[in-house]
């Protein structure tokens, strides 16, 4: 279950993340008396990042890039909870995102661990090379993701538009 993010003022520290769980957990009770669920999501972990995808659709509710996240821990005290710093490339800020999981939340940070050490020796194998190939990738799927974002809403703009058309012709006809 993704808890949410929330803006941090620095880019690790075990205090930084425990006080952004505590507030998420905070907003998470006001959600439920309210009657809203915690989002499921999915994520998919790779030597270029961490997306968070919505487990149905599988679109991309974010996309963090590993050069991006400064910090990753599961919460001792709570073994359901782990969480992870990353620099928004939008805003220059730095966001804790806060993830409830059953039973494996210290297994997701072992293996964001392991795409930081795959990450590091694809690095030196390239002899630094590959850097500039991951920050092209990155910015390309930015720019899918925009357009993708773009055609849903003009396809939404031609639905409306051929509705209005629709209904000046019923209204127009004898």
């Amino acid at each position: 279950q993704f808890l949410g993010s929330t803006e941090v003022e620095q880019p690790k520290g075990t205090e930084v993340v425990r006080d952004a769980v505590r507030k998420l957990k905070f907003a998470r009770h006001i959600k439920k008396s309210e009657g809203q669920k915690t989002p499921k999501v999915e994520l998919q972990i790779s030597i270029y990042g961490v997306k968070i995808l919505d487990p149905k659709t599988k679109e991309v509710q974010h996309n963090c890039q590993l050069h991006r996240i400064s910090f990753c821990a599961d919460d001792k005290t709570d073994k359901r909870i782990f969480t992870f710093i990353c620099k928004d490339s939008e805003s220059n800020k730095h966001l804790c995102y806060v993830f409830d999981s059953e039973k494996c939340a210290e297994e997701i940070t072992l293996t964001i661990g392991q795409a930081f050490d795959l990450a590091y020796r694809k690095f030196l194998e390239s002899g630094g090379k590959d850097v500039e190939t991951r920050k092209q990738i990155a910015g390309l799927q930015k720019r899918i993701q925009e357009l993708e974002t773009e055609n849903a809403e003009l396809k939404n703009k031609v639905q409306d538009l051929e509705n209005q058309l629709r209904i000046t012709q019923v209204h127009a006809s004898p």
